[in-house]
């Protein structure tokens, strides 16, 4: 799965220090052992010679040689349970000098036989939440949280349809194929409700989506350009790369030459590159005639499956219903 490369890179370095701390935790639970009781210290002595012991007895051979193997365990079973005695006796637990993984699966490396990790999965997820930019809405705007109850007769058929829509769209990416959304409504209707809930289930596997605002993608272009970013930086490369590009409130914007024509290089790039887009809008089809240029409609109508959001503001519904 196309994990953001810069997410990969820093859990990959989260994880290599993770593991390096819980070892390096255990070396100095097991050197203060040593000091507060010697008797720990010789025992471990003996124990860390066991192996190359084994291995002097198997180069000699000898008919005999499962039999000195055998007593060389034994000696060390009695080794291992005089040290649990001792610990216990001090008041240590016996596995105090362990190493103390925070996940025993993959012992915080990320990886077991080749293949990631769940613990490395969920992190990248989470990493995925903040960079995605939908960390803030996915608690409260997901597919379980859509309340089709605030939609009436034909405006609830139409929003059932709309939310199947999403839903598919969600469990149907695969990063590969290109489909478009274009959300399409006055204020308070769902568009970003939706936009967040079809994010939430592609970032948990795995892809790297973008989810911003119309305004925040042109500024990062305006400050690209005119030499604002930070150095070295480069502020739009991923809104043109991402797996997915979910674009919400365009027509916000401060509109300008400038701006139409990043929207227009924005889509067209994506387009040729075949990465799917979701875009939002309050305006209507006959405001965005308007507004864009006609090759920049053109691609939203004939390139997006435009879904028409109807009804009431559920904003204001729910602010009505909690003053009753």
């Amino acid at each position: 799965m196309a994990y953001n490369a810069e997410n990969y890179k820093k859990i990959a370095a989260q994880f290599k220090d993770k593991n390096l701390r819980a070892k390096q935790a255990a070396e100095a639970r097991r050197a203060e052992l040593h000091q507060k009781l010697p008797q720990i210290a010789e025992i471990d002595r003996a124990l860390s010679s066991t192996g190359l012991r084994i291995m002097r007895e198997a180069m000699e051979g000898g008919d005999d040689l499962q039999k000195r193997i055998r007593k060389l365990e034994e000696s060390n079973n009695l080794l291992l349970e005089a040290r649990r005695e001792i610990l216990r006796a001090n008041g240590y637990p016996e596995d105090y000098s362990s190493v103390k993984y925070e996940c025993n699966v993959c012992q915080d490396v990320g990886f077991v036989n080749g293949k990631m990790c769940k613990c490395m999965r969920r992190a990248l997820t989470l990493a995925g939440y903040e960079s995605s930019g939908v960390l803030k809405l996915i608690g409260k705007q997901n597919f379980d949280t859509f309340d089709l109850s605030y939609y009436r007769g034909a405006e609830r058929e139409n929003m059932a349809y709309i939310l199947g829509v999403a839903k598919e769209y969600a469990s149907a990416f695969d990063g590969k194929t290109m489909h478009n959304l274009l959300f399409m409504g006055t204020t308070g209707l769902g568009k970003t409700h939706l936009s967040s809930a079809i994010a939430k289930e592609i970032v948990e596997r795995g892809f790297d989506v973008v989810y911003e605002s119309a305004q925040k993608v042109f500024s990062d272009f305006e400050a690209e350009k005119f030499g604002r970013a930070p150095w070295g930086e480069s502020l739009t490369e991923r809104y043109l790369a991402c797996d997915l590009l979910i674009l919400d409130d365009l027509g916000t914007e401060m509109q300008s030459q400038f701006t139409v024509s990043c929207l227009y290089h924005l889509i067209n790039t994506r387009l040729i590159s075949e990465k799917s887009m979701i875009i939002s809008t309050n305006v209507s089809e006959k405001e965005l005639l308007a507004k864009y240029t006609d090759r920049i409609t053109s691609r939203l109508l004939g390139e997006f499956k435009v879904c028409v959001f109807e009804g009431k503001d559920i904003r204001l519904q729910k602010k009505q219903l909690e003053t009753r």
